[in-house]
């Protein structure tokens, strides 16, 4: 990866600690839990599980731009999306927090756990334990780990935090270097598609690295991928290649009505 693309994923690493850093001002940790503690109380829904007994394994994602393909839509509704896509037979949704790159928040979580009984997702670019805690309190079951933006040593410490309050662990890895990321707390692990750093993809990627991923790991995980999905017959052989789970964000939010498409695609999953 040249200096110029690594540049990206640096730049919004670096913000996301400016945006820790002044919401641990506005509220600590202890202000957090203490406002929050009905929510730590209540049961998650388990990802992995949903993942294991669903016949499409499709994590539907919400979210309203990237940094690739700027605005999707922009004038995206929480409740207009997310409910559509639980009746459209989403296994998971996966929900962006990102405000400054991706157009998220924290209410659109909130609001997510309100209306669905879906597993939810939390992506973000997750660099501080502060931010797991978070998740727990906005309604997450379960937090997105990126190996490209942690050491091996941060990743282990914010994977058991995480257990620890009964979330699930997705850990997102690109390459093969980073399946020394692999730890006792994860119970997922999603294969990008997507160059974090040029932002381009190629579902290859979930070819070229599961064979490796799967004699390293064997049946501990369970297998996600992530990114540059387009199709059912994409999901159709990524499921013949081992995996489970498949996150697809894109190729529903860039259409008038992200449900349907969902669901057209899992009618499509339903025809050998």
């Amino acid at each position: 990866m040249n200096r110029d693309n690594q540049d990206i994923l640096e730049t919004i690493v670096a913000n996301k600690r400016l945006e820790v850093a002044q919401q641990k001002e506005a509220m600590t940790l202890d202000m957090l839990l203490n406002m929050s503690e009905q929510r730590f109380d209540m049961p998650t829904v388990p990802m992995r599980r949903s993942l294991e007994n669903s016949k499409s394994g499709i994590i539907a994602e919400f979210k309203r731009r990237s940094p690739s393909k700027g605005w999707l839509f922009p004038d995206a509704k929480v409740e207009d999306i997310v409910p559509v896509y639980e009746r459209g037979g989403a296994s998971a949704c996966s929900i962006l927090t990102d405000s400054e790159f991706f157009g998220g928040s924290f209410g659109d979580l909130k609001r997510a756990r309100q209306l669905v009984k879906l597993p939810l997702l939390r992506k973000d670019f997750i660099i501080d334990e502060y931010q797991v805690f978070q998740a727990r309190a906005l309604g997450a079951d379960a937090v997105l780990l990126i190996a490209a933006c942690l050491t091996e040593e941060e990743c282990r410490h914010l994977s058991l935090i995480a257990r620890q309050i009964d979330l699930e662990v997705l850990l997102e890895i690109h390459t093969e270097e980073e399946l020394s990321y692999l730890n006792d707390d994860v119970s997922m692990v999603g294969i990008n598609n997507r160059n974090l750093g040029t932002f381009n993809t190629d579902v290859a990627n979930s070819y070229n690295l599961i064979d490796r991923l799967k004699a390293e790991a064997g049946s501990d995980f369970l297998l996600v991928s992530e990114s540059g999905i387009s199709s059912a017959e994409d999901i159709r052989r990524l499921r013949q290649a081992g995996f489970r789970g498949f996150l697809l964000g894109e190729a529903f939010m860039k259409t008038p009505d992200p449900g349907e498409t969902l669901a057209l695609m899992i009618q499509q999953l339903a025809i050998e």
